[in-house]
């Protein structure tokens, strides 16, 4: 049996656990943390851990300082500057793009969604689970325009970049009480997209993403 690609497996596994513990907040922004507290929160081998640190660090979700020890990245002035930044240059093109290429039936399912959520905001007091679909939908119409271009390259870069917009908007503006703004937000870009001009649809995009921005940088 071959074998050879099972540190890499656990690397990945290492790398996946990571981030998904600190989008849930298990690991919260600043925290210091060692490499066995980081064992014990994965349940991987402390090799794993040690073969991810250096990636870590090289995408700024992890800072080794001197003394101190391993930190979790920290949400300040400049990460959200450079974060929301990478996203827009990232996100106009891969609009641009889309507002060409995508069928009608995936505009058509955008919509939809979009709107079901709207009216199911506007009809009853927000509950988490209703907060945490308008979240998920929310994030995965931005994932949708990246994954539709089907650059490998692109897409590791921006789903680095799309950690650190998930902790930027968890420690300063969560969707909790924004269903409503958020999902009209979404429908403006979507009604762009339906128009085929990819313009219309690069402004939309932009006036979204700098409205986000400027609501992190505000609070």
């Amino acid at each position: 049996m071959d074998d050879s690609s099972e540190p890499a497996t656990l690397r990945e596994r290492a790398y996946a656990s990571f981030t998904r513990h600190l989008l849930a907040r298990d690991l919260r922004p600043g925290q210091f943390v060692s490499q066995r507290e980081l064992v014990a929160f994965t349940g991987l081998p402390l090799g794993a851990i040690r073969e991810i640190v250096p990636r870590l660090e090289a995408e700024g979700l992890l800072a080794t300082i001197p003394q101190r020890g391993m930190q979790i990245a920290h949400i300040d002035i400049n990460l959200i500057r450079e974060a929301f930044q990478f996203r827009l240059f990232m996100e106009r093109e891969a609009v641009a793009l889309f507002t060409v290429n995508a069928s009608d039936a995936v505009l058509a399912g955008l919509r939809r969604e979009h709107e079901d959520m709207l009216a199911q905001a506007l009809s009853q007091a927000p509950t988490p689970e209703m907060e945490a679909e308008a979240q998920n939908i929310d994030w995965a119409m931005h994932d949708t325009f990246i994954d539709a271009l089907g650059n490998e390259i692109i897409a590791k870069a921006y789903l680095v970049n799309s950690v650190k917009i998930r902790l930027i908007h968890q420690e300063r503006f969560r969707i909790d009480g924004r269903v409503v703004p958020v999902m009209q937000e979404h429908l403006a870009v979507i009604e762009a997209l339906e128009s085929r001009d990819p313009q219309k649809a690069v402004e939309a995009i932009s006036r979204h993403i700098d409205n986000a921005r400027r609501l992190a940088l505000q609070i």
